[in-house]
């Protein structure tokens, strides 16, 4: 079985041939946000299925496609549709695609993800800038091997996510007259959502969201020497008075609406990065 390195660089090879052009901005595209891409001037669309070694996507909201084009005159790649754990994948094919933006020569990666709220002063359809994560329930991506020549052993996570991007985000809502809020975010495992005694325990932890994906991401692309921008919107309230019961189709439909203050973000950041 060809090692990590040789099949990173099968893949990049491969998308070399499609797209040559280098790319310095990268975007996850999280569930209900797949309409950012009518933002973009699309130079090559590449489904997932197509590409050596990438998992394919299984989960409603997430589109399958590696998109190369430009946003505000800059070339970006982005992922239209992400991988999760608990689709089955190992926690190495979840980070996949960004060892493999990394070696197509991104720099700065902005994740996007739809969170359940545990903060009782945020509601549906805040965006959370996150300021950092608790990653104690999820797998480490970097547990075997470690390939020295792509990130060292121990990585540092005391700034997982760029104090200078951050700060440029919220210029960037300030300018365009976007609310913001910033928190930490508590990665899980999924598919279910969470009990009310775990929306308790997360928020007891001093955690302000939670989600099921994203963490992961970021822990290796900050292995990797990565710049990291990540931001929630907030689908629903796991905090709650009530008994309601969350669906996956009322998260998609949140997602869906907040999508376009997410995209005026990303895309006044992109042009000034």
């Amino acid at each position: 079985m060809p090692s990590l390195i040789e099949q990173l660089n099968e893949t990049v090879a491969f998308i070399r041939s499609k797209y040559p052009s280098a790319s310095e901005t990268g975007i996850v595209l999280g569930s209900g946000l797949g309409n950012f891409l009518n933002e973009i001037e699309v130079r090559v669309s590449i489904a997932y299925q197509d590409i050596p070694h990438f998992p394919v996507s299984t989960v409603t909201g997430h589109d399958g496609c590696l998109v190369f084009g430009e946003l505000n005159g800059t070339r970006i790649v982005v992922m239209a549709g992400r991988f999760h754990y608990y689709e089955g994948y190992s926690p190495q094919d979840v980070v996949y695609p960004v060892r493999v933006m990394k070696m197509l020569g991104v720099k700065n990666l902005f994740l996007s993800n739809a969170a359940g709220g545990v903060n009782t002063s945020f509601k549906v359809g805040d965006l959370m800038i996150i300021k950092d994560h608790i990653s104690m329930a999820v797998i480490n991506p970097l547990i075997g091997k470690n390939e020295e020549t792509i990130g060292p052993r121990f990585p540092d996570m005391s700034e997982p996510y760029s104090r200078d991007l951050i700060a440029k985000a919220k210029k960037a809502a300030q300018k365009l007259g976007i609310s913001v809020v910033e928190g930490v975010y508590f990665g899980v495992t999924g598919p279910t959502f969470e009990t009310h005694a775990e929306y308790r325990m997360i928020k007891l932890l001093g955690a302000d969201a939670v989600g099921m994906s994203t963490v992961q991401e970021n822990i290796v692309a900050v292995h990797m020497g990565m710049n990291v921008l990540a931001i929630s919107v907030i689908t629903d309230m796991g905090i709650r008075d009530d008994d309601s019961v969350i669906t996956h189709e009322e998260v998609l439909q949140a997602a869906g609406e907040a999508e376009p203050k997410l995209t005026a973000i990303f895309k006044e950041l992109v042009g000034k990065l």
